[in-house]
């Protein structure tokens, strides 16, 4: 989409565009010189580029930036049509966590499971690290947040972060009549999460559409003939392989 092209000079779009020639959908596992610090892509697929936070990460457990392909301002340029979105960032962080946690970890099979962060660092705050404010990307890293530091941490606060489960559960709220945030205590759990685009849609009880353009754009939905919303998720090679990380076709 035209509003949301690359912008000259901004570093995220530098970064998505050095990415685009990896084949999408995949790990990528790249060899960089010691004591190398650009960035180091990991995954690329059609809506997401993921690389290692290198030159100033918060954990040395591991720190992922997710960065929308797209040149999106903000979080505030979402809607709810762009839910399945904020599903598969939160989705592919924990996996790709996961698998930054296996290479890493020495503990045993007893210790307790790490604790995962997945958000967004709101406007008019900024990680004074990596200051990009006007390329939406999603930080995910793993407690704890040990090269943190004070003033850096105002940013990773409750002042300015936006955990990413919260905003999810926010829009869900706001379209629908699912207690998914205030209402639910084990909000992780509701059975609303176990569908994607839930609370993508709007609309009127006389079948009305109110649903707000998203970032890519509509969608043919079940009742045009089109494919249902959950399968948006899945291509038929990822359906019949459970460990693939599911890619959000748009």
């Amino acid at each position: 989409m035209s509003q949301f092209a690359p912008r000259p000079g901004c570093p995220m779009c530098s970064i998505v565009s050095s990415a685009s020639q990896i084949t999408p959908n995949t790990p990528r596992t790249p060899s960089f010189p010691a004591g190398s610090t650009r960035p180091e892509v990991i995954w690329r697929d059609d809506n997401f580029t993921v690389y290692r936070e290198k030159a100033n990460p918060v954990s040395t457990k591991g720190h992922l930036i997710i960065a929308f392909n797209l040149h999106v301002p903000s979080i505030y340029t979402l809607s709810s049509t762009d839910l399945p979105l904020l599903v598969n960032v939160r989705n592919l962080a924990h996996r790709l966590l996961e698998s930054e946690h296996e290479s890493t970890s020495h503990s045993s099979p007893s210790s307790p499971p790490p604790k995962f962060y997945i958000g967004f660092i709101t406007p008019p705050f900024k990680d004074n690290k990596i200051p990009v404010t006007d390329h939406l990307h999603a930080h995910a890293y793993i407690e704890p947040a040990d090269l943190l530091g004070w003033w850096r941490g105002v940013a990773y606060s409750s002042v300015a972060w936006y955990d990413i489960e919260d905003l999810i559960a926010e829009i869900r709220e706001s379209v629908s009549n699912n207690r998914v945030k205030s209402g639910y205590q084990n909000r992780k759990n509701a059975p609303i999460d176990q569908v994607a685009a839930a609370g993508a849609r709007m609309g009127t009880a006389d079948g009305v559409e109110l649903t707000e353009p998203g970032l890519v754009g509509g969608q043919p939905t079940i009742e045009d003939g089109g494919i249902s919303p959950i399968l948006l998720s899945t291509t038929p090679s990822e359906a019949s392989s459970p460990g693939s990380i599911p890619h959000l076709r748009v």
